[in-house]
């Protein structure tokens, strides 16, 4: 299984160089109202342990803290973790590492009662979608949720579209859909474990 490639990560090295927020996810209306919908997506008011893999800029980790006892988010572009550790620094209760995934996906951490994938499934190729599926579904705690959401429009640098990396999870046996939004630019839908 392949995790992100040296192109990969020069492209988005480039991009955070060029700015702290390549996609403007702290200032653009999109952005902002696409976060918004997902935290309302939230069925709990908090969480114990949570995990943001692919937390870009750190906006959307910022934005869960405060729901949340715990959080981890990782980036495998250390100019992203830099900008993200700057974002929650005023959070004691979340840390953010620099971690390639699939392989260093945080299984002695114990189980997640809540896993948000936002804006990064799509940048796997298929196969290794469906490896990181599973291991999103092995510590997931019982209960727990997987909240998804995605772009719907295609971009030059995606590997998968948002329809497929969510239809994974409508798949993956031990999820139950239980909130899902559509829209013509995204997607977002959560999941509980049984």
């Amino acid at each position: 299984m392949s995790a992100l490639t040296a192109q990969q990560a020069a492209h988005f090295e480039a991009l955070y160089a060029q700015s702290p927020d390549p996609w403007h996810v702290r200032d653009a209306w999109y952005e902002q109202r696409k976060r918004a919908l997902l935290l309302a997506s939230l069925p709990q008011a908090r969480y114990a342990n949570a995990f943001e893999p692919g937390c870009g800029n750190g906006e959307l980790t910022a934005a869960l803290a405060p729901r949340c006892e715990r959080i981890l988010a990782c980036d495998g572009s250390a100019s992203a973790v830099a900008a993200g550790r700057a974002r929650v620094a005023c959070h004691a209760n979340a840390a953010i590492e620099q971690r390639r995934l699939p392989q260093d996906w945080p299984d002695d951490l114990g189980a997640f009662d809540l896993v948000v994938v936002s804006e990064l499934a799509y940048y796997f190729p298929a196969d290794d979608w469906h490896a990181m599926m599973a291991r999103i579904v092995a510590t997931l705690a019982p209960g727990g949720l997987l909240l998804m959401c995605h772009c719907r429009h295609p971009y030059d640098d995606y590997l998968t579209s948002a329809d497929f990396v969510h239809g994974a999870a409508h798949a993956a046996p031990q999820l139950t859909a239980c909130v899902q939004h559509v829209e013509t630019d995204f997607l977002i839908d959560g999941w509980l474990r049984a």
